[in-house]
């Protein structure tokens, strides 16, 4: 029986929906239909981010539609879903993560340390923004909305300088279309992977989360197939940091797992300009409960802000 996914409209969201069926097909035999559909934050794309309510935003239609029966499951990016549960649906996989960083493009390859000290940044999240004023306070940071091409294309036609972007999206984008891309990226562009000590990409950031109908013994047999543990409790941990320091925190929030345990893990929350970091290392306290330890450390975070 065909599997129907539904996924966004937009390029990038139809190339990881593609290319998770194509990895279920592979691996359980099932056929697999993409159903595009336009989401609130679609409807909203020339509206900054923070006129808008964020929270659900990127996901609403496509749980409505596996809620209801119209398909069987949907490929998020699992940093667009909030992380209040929703009544009748779970998540079903989390396929591998792709490179959580994030990276700056520009027309020549400078890296966030040689840009001008003034130069124009686009992106419209408040979690790169604080990073990057507190890396370099003279950057002009400007909104940026639409879809992963018209992003690139405005560093292109010189309205920006560079801007931020995840490098998962570029990596699932930009491959042949056989492989569900668009093909090479046919821009005098280059991007330069951010590391951890210049900017912390988002809790949950290249992970993908494949939600099913709470029940539906059939879809949640065909994305165990597809399911990694290791990528799972990484997310876990993440989310429960994020939920403990208060869901709508999220676009101020930045984390950087390393895997496997006992690697440390740091997540530093820019509250305005006052950072908190904290590390965890998995013998001091357990990988094998990701809830507790997001919690746990949260709870250092929260207690030098308040210090």
């Amino acid at each position: 029986m065909t599997l129907r996914i539904a996924t966004r409209r937009s390029a990038l969201a139809r190339a990881q929906a593609y290319q998770t069926g194509r990895l279920l097909e592979l691996r359980t035999g099932r056929p697999f239909e993409l159903v595009p559909m336009a989401t609130s934050g679609d409807l909203h794309k020339d509206v900054p981010i923070g006129e808008v309510d964020v929270k659900g935003m990127f996901v609403d239609t496509l749980r409505r539609a596996v809620r209801d029966g119209d398909c069987d499951l949907a490929v998020h990016s699992y940093k667009d879903l909030p992380t209040d549960p929703v009544p009748g649906l779970v998540i079903g996989a989390v396929p591998d993560r792709a490179d959580p960083r994030d990276v700056l493009v520009t027309r020549d390859g400078r890296s966030l340390a040689m840009l001008d000290p003034i130069a124009t940044v686009g992106t419209s999240s408040e979690r790169r923004r604080l990073q990057l004023l507190r890396a370099k306070p003279g950057l002009q940071v400007l909104p940026l909305r639409g879809n992963l091409d018209t992003r690139l294309r405005k560093v292109a036609d010189r309205e920006y300088d560079a801007i931020v972007v995840a490098l998962a999206g570029l990596q699932r984008l930009y491959v042949p279309e056989s492989a569900g891309g668009v093909g090479a990226l046919g821009l005098p562009l280059t991007a330069a992977p951010l590391e951890p000590g210049e900017l912390l990409s988002a809790p949950a950031q290249g992970a993908l989360a494949l939600e099913c109908r709470e029940g539906d013994e059939d879809a949640l047999l065909a994305c165990k197939a597809v399911h990694s543990a290791p990528t799972e409790r990484m997310v876990r941990a993440e989310r429960a940091l994020l939920a403990a320091v208060g869901g709508a925190a999220s676009p101020r929030s930045g984390r950087w797992p390393r895997s496997p345990p006992p690697a440390p893990w740091s997540w530093p929350p820019w509250s305005g300009t006052r950072p908190a970091a904290g590390w965890c290392a998995g013998p001091a306290r357990p990988y094998g409960d990701p809830e507790a330890l997001g919690r746990a450390l949260a709870e250092d975070l929260t207690g030098q802000l308040a210090a």
